[in-house]
């Protein structure tokens, strides 16, 4: 395993090579013109509509913890720097009317999942992805959101995607509707399963959207609004709760070898299978049974796992449809170029700065290393 320090840099250079596309071509307002819309199922007409707005919302998504630690003078600091001006940039480009990126938040169902993940991103940096934005460029992004509220969300995970909408217009100081965020929490609650896991729906699926939208979501949505309703704040402890088992539960899936089991749709979004795991070290509430290290040891098993295979970019730096490498059978008919993108979210820990015992204890071995190896490891129990 890599020392502490030079797994953050790997990290470090894992967001700034999936990223810098992106973010470059979109600061130039050149992002329609060079980014290729590629679909598993060859049905990039239309997913030209979406693409793009996926690519920016994912990407900020999973950038943004790291981006709100903010500026400095030493080299991370300036490179923070540096990607959040381009951030900033990125945003104006895709509300701004008038910019050739201008990206599409009204037409079709999908511009729902995006504008969420774009409010995602927001929440999880205030002052860079918002405070920071110029008047005018902040006017744009609460039209574009707003213009969201005419899609009707499925009847799943996507009622997340509305309440988010909205408790980013929330921490905008914007009109927000209270009812979108209270039909997400309760049909949630009603969709527990049991044992830290939620349903899709009404039926529970063997995927990862525990991990890349609802217990995220969940958490997010609770931290932001959940002292403005009683019932809401009743609710804050057994989230939290359910959330701490489900990392649980994420962590004992990390082979000794450092992959995860490909269950389930939408594998192209690589680890940000993970992303649920990152979160709760992000937010310093990882469960009693998992230290940090051997969080950080674990995760970087699996990226380093993943990125260190050939074929997971294109001839010009573009992600490209696969689980490890390219494998555009794993393309599901909703998955196209920028929906890969949603990886970023799998790095969330980078939003824990440098001297965080995340980064700087000493590597340890993570659960499934300990017992194939015939160490002792603690035995697991159901919530």
């Amino acid at each position: 395993m890599r020392e502490p320090a030079v797994t953050r840099q790997y990290w470090l250079d894992v967001l700034c090579q999936i990223s810098e596309p992106v973010l470059h071509h979109l600061s130039n307002r050149t992002l329609k013109q060079n980014m290729p819309v590629i679909s598993g199922f060859y049905k990039e007409r239309d997913r030209i509509l979406y693409t793009y707005l996926e690519a920016l919302g994912r990407s900020l998504a999973g950038m943004a913890p790291w981006l709100e630690l903010g500026p400095g003078k030493d080299i991370e600091g300036k490179l923070r720097q540096r990607f959040a001006n381009l951030a900033r940039e990125a945003i104006d480009a895709g509300t701004d009317p008038d910019s050739p990126d201008f990206m599409n938040f009204g037409l079709g169902n999908q511009p729902i999942v995006d504008a969420a993940f774009l409010s995602h991103a927001i929440l999880r940096a205030p002052t860079e992805l918002w405070e920071k934005l110029d008047g005018s460029v902040q006017n744009n992004l609460v039209r574009a959101l707003k213009l969201t509220r005419s899609r009707k969300p499925g009847f799943n995970n996507w009622l997340l995607f509305s309440a988010i909408i909205e408790c980013a217009l929330y921490r905008m100081g914007e009109d927000w509707d209270r009812m979108r965020v209270d039909y997400a929490l309760r049909q949630h609650e009603q969709w527990y399963k049991g044992d830290g896991v939620y349903g899709d729906g009404p039926e529970f699926h063997w995927d990862y959207y525990n991990s890349f939208v609802i217990q995220p979501m969940l958490l997010d949505i609770l931290d932001t609004v959940g002292h403005k309703e009683k019932h809401w704040i009743e609710l804050i402890e057994p989230v939290k709760l359910r959330a701490q088992r489900y990392a649980e539960v994420l962590e004992r899936m990390i082979s000794p070898e450092g992959t995860i089991p490909p269950i389930g749709r939408s594998l192209a979004y690589r680890f940000g299978a993970l992303q649920h795991l990152g979160q709760m070290a992000l937010r310093d509430e990882l469960p009693s049974s998992l230290s940090m290290a051997q969080v950080r040891c674990a995760m970087s098993a699996v990226i380093n796992r993943m990125m260190e295979f050939q074929g997971n970019f294109d001839k010009n730096g573009w992600l490209q449809i696969g689980f490890c490498g390219s494998q555009m059978e794993l393309g599901e008919p909703y998955i196209s170029t920028g929906s890969l993108y949603l990886c970023l979210t799998g790095l969330l820990p980078l939003g824990l700065s440098e001297q965080h015992a995340f980064w700087t204890d000493p590597d340890e071995e993570w659960t499934s290393q300990k017992i194939w190896s015939g160490k002792s490891a603690p035995m697991d129990k159901a919530l």
